[in-house]
């Protein structure tokens, strides 16, 4: 009986304690489906999200971006090898919106140059003006340098950003190697989606003309009486080729009765001096102005706010906050166009941050006494209207100083 006994108890004792390692395996394996089901959403999630954003945003298919974006290989960007890598950044109101949708506002070349061992990180922001005279990239005619963005795209989608990497190319000398452009609507909000941008002033900023509707001849009644301060005047061509215009000039003026909420900016922009900040419409506003001052002047604005919203999104506390990265990446998928694929994208943001808070020089060309453009004054340009060339005719001095801005 004893045998008998002791083999029986024995028997229960196994019996208890494999079935509650059963249950406890079997308790394990469910959480382990559960966190597995739970990361295969949030991947399902982030891979849809981002495979959606970038359909709209840039170049590249969906897998092949997410794989190059995970820790695998050392894939390097455009450039990298080279020293430095050259970002063509662009403006506009946006594909299908009156008053030159797709004409580019904002022409901006950033340049980062990664460090290494012994070897300082660089990064610059060099402007151009919309008035740079240049002829069009698979045309036999010149214009105006902001006409070349919509030329592409009448040819082909995607082929603004093509065309203006090729002119801008040539003015400095170097490879474009990515472009991305931004219309107006995406840059407003993704500001906003950062909660503004803080800027100080040390005096109170105004822009009284630029915003206030279109322009019309001045006349005698209570309607267009406000003036403008501009002309107009008609030039008329000889059959020699050069131009006279009108001895008399026509005053230009707003109309006094507009509702000031149906215009831009409310039609009269102010900012006070002091510390402030800005929402993505005040932002927009600030970015855009340029006839109270010049476009020159708006350039250095464009820098300056850029280098806002570089530091604000690179901040810790806004990266690691879900819900300002969604609207983020909902305000890019809409209204940001792209060359660069999604992990091109993802390592210039780990090469920007090993650069840390690096300092960025900055340049605009202008047309001053030391600048490097000037206004023709020939009578065979009087039909061009207000147009930019290079001095010496040429591009070498524009190669000579943006060669410089990194070195």
């Amino acid at each position: 009986m004893w045998p008998f006994s002791k083999k029986k108890q024995g028997s229960n004792n196994d019996f208890v304690y494999n079935s509650s390692k059963s249950k406890k395996m079997k308790t394990w394996k469910k959480v382990l489906l559960i966190l597995g089901g739970l990361l295969v959403l949030v991947f399902g999630a982030m891979a849809w999200k981002t495979g959606s954003v970038w359909h709209k945003v840039g170049s590249g298919g969906v897998f092949e971006n997410l794989y190059k974006a995970l820790p695998i290989g050392e894939d390097k960007l455009e450039g990298e090898a080279d020293g430095r890598v050259n970002i063509l950044l662009l403006g506009m109101r946006g594909e299908g919106v009156e008053g030159g949708g797709l004409l580019a506002d904002t022409i901006m070349i950033a340049s980062v140059k990664p460090g290494s061992e012994g070897v300082e990180s660089k990064a610059s922001l060099f402007s151009i003006p919309r008035d740079f005279y240049v002829k069009v990239p698979g045309k036999d005619y010149q214009a105006k340098i902001n006409a070349v963005y919509a030329s592409g795209e009448e040819r082909e989608k995607g082929g603004g950003l093509t065309d203006m990497s090729t002119i801008i190319s040539e003015i400095v000398g170097v490879p474009i190697h990515y472009a991305v452009s931004i219309n107006f609507a995406g840059f407003q909000q993704l500001v906003d989606s950062l909660g503004g941008v803080d800027i100080h002033l040390d005096q109170p900023f105004s822009e009284t003309l630029q915003f206030k509707g279109l322009e019309q001849r001045c006349d005698a009644t209570t309607v267009f009486n406000v003036p403008s301060g501009n002309y107009e005047e008609k030039w008329i061509q000889r059959k020699n080729g050069t131009y006279y215009t009108n001895p008399k000039r026509y005053p230009l003026c707003y109309a006094n009765n507009a509702d000031k909420a149906s215009l831009e900016c409310g039609g009269d922009f102010e900012l006070p001096a002091g510390d402030i900040t800005l929402t993505g419409e005040q932002a927009l506003c600030y970015v855009r102005s340029r006839v109270t001052s010049s476009d020159f002047d708006r350039a250095r604005r464009q820098q300056e706010i850029l280098q806002k919203i570089k530091t604000k999104a690179l901040s810790v506390g806004v990266l690691s906050d879900f819900g300002t990265i969604n609207k983020m990446m909902d305000s890019l998928g809409n209204n940001v166009r792209t060359n660069m694929q999604m992990w091109e994208m993802k390592r210039f943001f780990e090469l920007y941050q090993q650069m840390g808070d690096v300092k960025i020089s900055q340049k605009v060309l202008e047309n001053s006494e030391e600048g490097l453009l000037y206004t023709p004054t020939g009578d065979e340009w009087k039909s061009a209207g207000y147009i930019l060339f290079p001095r010496g005719d040429n591009y070498d001095r524009i190669k000579e100083a943006f060669g410089k801005m990194l070195n």
